[in-house]
């Protein structure tokens, strides 16, 4: 045998050993493993109890962040009619309208001969029966506290019947006031003693 040939020979037969090698180590990966060995686990009699986490700590939110509830506003209200075409006519209307809006606040019977205050007053009502102004033709300068009221009163009775024949109308009405707090309009006074 040639010197070559053994090279040969002996160079496959490394080869060979090399591939099979390789071989079982590939078919070594495919095969199953082995099963894991199983081991009894004694469980504690009572069960671990945990410890409890720490508490979180509070974090409150920026103001801006915390939505706004909205904001509640009543419907707004049903707006009267009135069908007067003069301001003479407007005036009852305007009156009823008062009576109704300040009903605890009307003198009931006949007025005693002593009054606190009396008073005419000048209201412009516009087309939708909003007060745009209060002018005093006869003021109770010496019951400013009165005149203050009155006027409080006429605004808190807004709105007051939108005149559908005019675009806007200024009745006048004279305001009786007793001490009690309590008034009548000339336009419905029960009369006075």
């Amino acid at each position: 045998m040639t010197h070559q040939t053994r090279i040969s020979r002996t160079l496959g037969a490394r080869i060979g050993m090399t591939l099979g090698a390789l071989g079982m180590t590939w078919l070594s990966g495919c095969s199953t493993p082995p099963a894991p060995v199983q081991q009894a686990v004694t469980l504690p009699a009572q069960p671990a109890v945990l410890p409890e986490p720490p508490p979180r700590p509070f974090v409150a939110m920026p103001e801006r962040l915390i939505p706004e509830a909205p904001a509640f506003s009543p419907p707004p209200p049903t707006v009267k009619k009135s069908l007067a075409r003069t301001a003479k006519e407007y005036r009852h209307d305007a009156a009823s309208h008062l009576y109704a809006q300040h009903q605890q606040r009307i003198f009931k019977g006949r007025l005693p001969p002593m009054l606190e205050a009396v008073g005419v007053i000048h209201v412009n009502i516009d087309q939708r029966g909003s007060v745009k102004a209060i002018q005093w033709q006869r003021a109770p300068k010496h019951a400013p506290q009165v005149m203050r009221e009155i006027e409080q009163l006429v605004k808190a009775a807004a709105p007051y019947p939108a005149p559908l024949h005019m675009s806007q109308v200024t009745y006048t009405d004279v305001w009786l006031w007793h001490k009690s707090g309590k008034f009548q309009l000339d336009t419905l006074t029960e009369g006075q003693d």
